[in-house]
């Protein structure tokens, strides 16, 4: 099932529940509709664990902010170890290419937020963006950066 995204592989625990196909989320501790949409966020949360050193513990999925008094969710937040918030990452389904929209709708979180890197991902594209915010600016990077690395 996950050959065709563009992210190592990985494995799903999957279930059905109310006859409908659902996937356990390890980071919510919970099952959850296996959307497309879910689909690459798993995917993407295991590359993050398994390869860039993301530790699972430090991830927020469907993180809870407010915007302009309205209440706002999050895909994925990323946590450094002392709780600050490091990276927003917004998934999208393998079909929904990313879009300005999509871009612009990740910067408004980040108003709440403040975090140093954005990332946007439908499974067949990753794009990652770091924040300067003493330049008013932003530059695009060619990978994703290590845990480590925030």
């Amino acid at each position: 099932m996950t050959d065709n995204l563009n992210l190592p592989p990985f494995e799903l625990k999957i279930s059905e529940q109310a006859g409908k196909k659902c996937v356990w989320d390890p980071i919510r501790k919970l099952w959850t509709a296996l959307t497309p949409e879910e689909y690459v966020r798993q995917g993407f949360v295991a590359y993050l664990c398994g390869h860039k050193g993301y530790p699972m513990s430090h991830i927020a999925n469907e993180r809870s902010i407010e915007l302009n008094g309205m209440s706002r969710r999050c895909d994925s937040v990323v946590y450094d170890r002392a709780g600050v918030p490091k990276v927003i990452v917004e998934y999208k389904s393998a079909n929904v290419a990313i879009s300005r929209k999509v871009f612009d709708q990740i910067v408004r979180y980040n108003l709440v937020l403040h975090v140093d890197y954005l990332i946007v991902s439908n499974g067949l594209k990753h794009y990652c963006v770091r924040m300067d915010y003493e330049n008013h600016s932003y530059s695009f990077m060619q990978d994703i950066p290590m845990y480590d690395s925030l």
